[in-house]
């Protein structure tokens, strides 16, 4: 080679870039190193998307929730009303009808009198009323329906009003239609005929009620008015053999009432206008309720054509019911479910960041889906098992499955194991804020701003527009 020819190589080698040269300009125009450099910043945006994205399966599983315990609600209605339903006892009242001439003017616009019967009521001056609830659960499917059979005791006495009196001196009682009636709300629940002492005379009921305007279903039987006119008073007792379902209730329409019910049922509800004055809840509940005439809004005698009271709003009593309160926690839990998958997702970008792993997008989205199957498992369990033992067995399901997915890919057990324990921690915080009630609030508040300041701590040390 000459001179010449070594001359030409030189000098167009001088102007050829290097194929593998480093042109600055180049990378720092390059859209790579563009990406690479906010590389985190576009992963934190993908994380929150497809946490906003995950929020659909759970909007579906908490109608399925709902739709579960519609079914649940369906079912157990279905039992009721095949067996009997929540029973309101009203009574006894004394109906004593009348007659009065009414003066009016007809169609023709003439004067016209015609007779009118009208009721005089009077509530009794004593009622005491004793009763042994004995429930038992009926199966319907997947649901449980507690039902009961409560003989039931009911004695007092009646005293003869100033009114009657003047009602009896007038004239116009109807004295072969006087009843004494006693409001039952589903006639289904009366096992065997219902017995009366009234005066030492023993009288049976029958269906159906007349001349009353405050009772709509029940039943009745005709009395002698003329002992109570003549003695002032009467002293009674009923027997009644009653079945029903969810509640038993009773109206205090004495003016003294007195109700004491024992049951084997553990989970009773108190409930209504009054609370017991005496309750145990031991191997069973007893209670003891003792109301007077001034703490309720009705008098103890009134015109049967006047009466603008409500008396159900007065009724008192207990509910015996399965507490199917699975249903509700898991609707709670689901409240969570959006902390729980950031948390998670958080907890993974920070691991893939320190230990300079790469997680794709797709496998965030799988974390999520089995994260959202966390609450479909526990809804199904909590059906056969209840909730703690459902809500334990669905984390130990998750987490397992999320810490062996995390260590195939990160290839660190150790690692992938740690988040399996950090979701085991959130998941337990979870549970116990579903258990309380008062410190409910209080204890959120507090373990969301730890959270938060963890999260805050380790997010100061990562330089965001770094590589």
């Amino acid at each position: 080679m000459d001179s010449k020819d070594f001359g030409n190589e030189q000098k167009q080698a001088v102007f050829q870039e290097p194929a593998s040269g480093f042109n600055p300009q180049r990378q720092i125009n390059s859209p790579q190193s563009f990406f690479s450099r906010f590389r985190m910043v576009f992963k934190s945006f993908i994380i929150g998307f497809l946490t906003l994205l995950l929020l659909i399966p759970m909007f579906m599983i908490g109608n399925l929730i709902r739709e579960r315990e519609e079914t649940a609600g369906e079912a157990s209605n279905e039992v009721r009303q095949k067996w009997s339903g929540a029973q309101t006892i009203m009574g006894p009242i004394l109906t004593v009808p009348f007659q009065t001439e009414q003066t009016g003017l007809n169609n023709e616009g003439k004067k016209e009198t015609k007779t009118v019967v009208t009721a005089y009521q009077i509530l009794p001056e004593s009622l005491e009323i004793s009763g042994q609830i004995r429930t038992r659960e009926l199966e319907r499917g997947l649901y449980e329906v507690v039902v009961y059979n409560a003989p039931l005791e009911l004695k007092g006495s009646f005293v003869a009003p100033e009114e009657l009196i003047s009602l009896v001196k007038a004239g116009g009682i109807l004295f072969d239609e006087v009843t004494l009636d006693i409001g039952i709300s589903d006639m289904r629940g009366i096992v065997d005929r219902v017995l009366m002492d009234w005066g030492g005379r023993e009288l049976v009921f029958n269906p159906g009620i007349r001349h009353n305007k405050i009772l709509t279903s029940g039943i009745s039987v005709a009395v002698d008015l003329n002992s109570l006119v003549e003695n002032q008073t009467v002293a009674f007792s009923a027997h009644i053999e009653l079945k029903g379902s969810q509640s038993l209730m009773f109206a205090p329409l004495g003016k003294t009432t007195r109700v004491k019910l024992e049951s084997n049922c553990n989970t009773p509800s108190f409930t209504g206008a009054y609370l017991p004055n005496e309750r145990n809840v031991e191997n069973g509940f007893t209670g003891e309720w003792k109301i007077m005439h001034l703490n309720r809004n009705y008098p103890q005698a009134i015109y049967g054509d006047e009466w603008q009271h409500d008396v159900s709003a007065s009724v008192f009593g207990v509910e015996m019911l399965i507490p199917v309160q699975h249903y509700q926690k898991a609707m709670r839990s689901v409240k969570y479910a959006i902390l729980i998958i950031l948390l998670t997702f958080v907890t993974c970008f920070f691991v893939e960041i320190i230990q300079k792993k790469n997680i794709h997008p797709f496998q965030y989205l799988l974390v999520g889906l089995a994260l959202c199957l966390f609450y479909a498992l526990l809804v199904s369990i909590s059906e056969h098992a209840g909730f703690c033992v459902a809500y334990v067995i669905a984390s130990l399901m998750t987490v397992l499955l999320l810490a062996s997915y995390m260590a195939g890919i990160l290839k660190a057990k150790k690692m992938a194991f740690s988040i399996g324990g950090l979701l085991a921690l959130l998941y337990l915080y979870i549970f116990v804020l579903i258990q309380m009630e008062t410190y409910a609030l209080l204890a959120g508040s507090i373990g969301l701003f730890v959270i938060l300041a963890v999260i805050m701590y380790f997010s100061q040390r990562i330089k965001w527009g770094g590589k």
